[in-house]
């Protein structure tokens, strides 16, 4: 275990696009454990590699507030990063652990396999009025989680931002006692 060896992890993560500042954390870390338990042969670095990535990973238990609370989440991104496909996996998750779910598709109907509430418009509808819809129901049907599933957003396409501000505006109007949390979906290659 030399200079070489940590060099060569480093590269490793970088290429991996963990990010310089999570990558040099790890490799501090990583050194400080070899030393403390005197490891001498780089295969046994594995699993403290490992359980280092792990520990920088964890974002405590106030990550996701939204599984343990009467929640709206509304789901962002561009075209085609896997926001209609995450949405349907998070409601099959959040269904598995015996929640209520409902999900608007505010721009999208593309049927979910997860065997939830779909509530959505006819093609062109507008999204915010598809989200008052949503929003209706949820509190109808006493749902734990309203995933919003919206449309692909680009930074300067200004209807598209603007459309999403009325979808916030309806959201905090409309069901203000609920908690709204935000997730950004990003590709693989971002």
């Amino acid at each position: 275990i030399d200079d070489v060896f940590y060099e060569e992890i480093e590269e490793i993560l970088v290429m991996g696009d963990i990010g310089i500042n999570t990558t040099t954390s790890i490799i501090e870390h990583l050194k400080e454990e070899v030393e403390e338990k005197k490891i001498k042969e780089p295969s046994e670095c594995k699993q403290l590699l490992i359980d280092e990535i792990k520990r920088q990973m964890d974002v405590g238990d106030t990550a996701y507030e939204f599984e343990n609370r009467k929640s709206v989440v509304l789901v962002i991104g561009v075209n085609g990063v896997g926001k209609t496909t995450s949405v349907g996996k998070l409601a099959g998750k959040l269904k598995d652990q015996g929640k209520k779910v409902i999900v608007a598709a505010a721009d999208t109907y593309r049927a979910h396999r997860a065997g939830v509430d779909l509530i959505g418009g006819q093609a062109g509808a507008d999204p915010a009025a598809i989200v008052y819809d949503a929003v209706a129901a949820a509190k109808a049907r006493n749902a734990d989680v309203l995933l919003c599933d919206t449309a692909g957003r680009l930074h300067n396409k200004k209807n598209l931002m603007e459309e999403l501000r009325k979808i916030y505006r309806v959201l905090e109007r409309e069901y203000p006692d609920a908690y709204l949390e935000t997730l950004v979906v990003l590709d693989g290659t971002t």
